[in-house]
């Protein structure tokens, strides 16, 4: 006598087990089975995926742009940490350019790069102590200086 695995209800199974809510919804996608989609958790997933992709690109410029403004500002530290700076400054533009292969996150990257520049400033500030009048309150860089593999400050 065979078993049956009957599973609870798509929105029910999100809640107990997301991954084989994941599993479920891919097999319902594959056979094209719109009408057992749990298309509002569907949705959601699909547009937290969005949102994190965006993060992804804010996070990794910001990152990017805290390292340019150390190695342009931050002279105590350049002779210690400029190599180790030049490092994570090459990490975060090849984590972007992955990010790139989207066009629509590389025209997101071109909206936020002020608003990002605003939060880097500020960490860039914190960390090393430096009067706050020395970083620019607009970004010292263009987007081709950002993202060009050569430039370094």
């Amino acid at each position: 006598m065979a078993t049956t695995i009957t599973l609870p209800l798509p929105s029910k199974l999100y809640e107990i087990d997301y991954y084989l809510w994941i599993e479920s919804t891919l097999k319902q996608l594959e056979n094209r089975d719109a009408e057992n989609l749990d298309w509002q958790h569907l949705a959601e997933e699909i547009e937290a995926l969005g949102i994190e992709q965006r993060r992804k690109v804010e996070s990794y410029l910001k990152q990017l742009l805290i390292h340019l403004l150390l190695c342009r500002y931050w002279e105590s530290e350049k002779a210690n940490c400029q190599r180790g700076w030049h490092i994570e400054i090459c990490n975060f533009r090849d984590e972007l350019e992955f990010s790139f292969r989207s066009k629509t996150l590389y025209n997101y990257f071109l909206s936020c790069v002020q608003d990002v520049y605003i939060k880097a400033r500020r960490q860039a500030i914190q960390k090393t102590g430096l009067n706050s009048e020395i970083f620019p309150k607009q970004c010292p860089f263009t987007l081709k200086d950002i993202l060009n593999n050569d430039y370094l400050p």
